[in-house]
């Protein structure tokens, strides 16, 4: 009886785990300041399914992103959305970054931008509203690396922005260190 029991609950845990699994709506946004360059070198990841449909109600039904079927045309809609709902001020002045292109990597959508010009970096203020108008859990996770120190940002629909200041020590902190 005890083995009858064992099996149920075993063939029963797939099964109930399948039902009642939910999706998640997340991008990730990982920048890194490179002093030697003056870059700010950005990869936002989003998932592809989520952000072609973004696509579709906005701009066209017909927009497809995928390696093999997607349009020079479609490109140039996922351009033009993420540049509208990333917005970046570096050291309090707006900033325009530059679109490098994208890559799929399975079910997730990489997209490169940088900005360049940046030779210190005191504050960064990112406004990130991708996708948050189709889903309204969806999160935007930012991870900002520095030479010094990496922090990280979670973003939403109640809070799309979010500002991380850096200041360096001043000569009496660092004789404490």
């Amino acid at each position: 009886m005890k083995y009858i029991k064992i099996v149920f609950v075993l063939l029963l845990f797939p099964l109930l785990m399948s039902s009642t699994s939910h999706k998640f709506y997340v991008s990730t946004t990982n920048i890194e300041f490179v002093k030697e360059k003056k870059t700010l070198q950005i990869i936002t990841k989003i998932f592809t399914e989520d952000v072609e449909q973004a696509l579709q109600a906005r701009y066209s039904p017909s927009i497809t992103l995928d390696s093999k079927k997607e349009t020079e045309k479609d490109e140039s809609y996922l351009k033009k959305y993420l540049l509208q709902k990333i917005k970046i001020e570096v050291n309090g002045v707006p900033v325009i970054p530059i679109y490098l292109g994208k890559e799929y990597d399975i079910d997730i959508a990489k997209i490169y931008l940088e900005i360049e010009n940046v030779s210190e970096l005191k504050s960064i203020e990112i406004e990130n509203k991708v996708l948050i108008d189709m889903f309204s859990e969806q999160q935007n996770i930012i991870h900002l690396t520095t030479p010094d120190s990496r922090r990280s940002l979670i973003l939403d629909k109640s809070n799309p922005k979010g500002c991380l200041l850096y200041t360096s020590p001043s000569p009496r902190d660092r004789q404490k260190s």
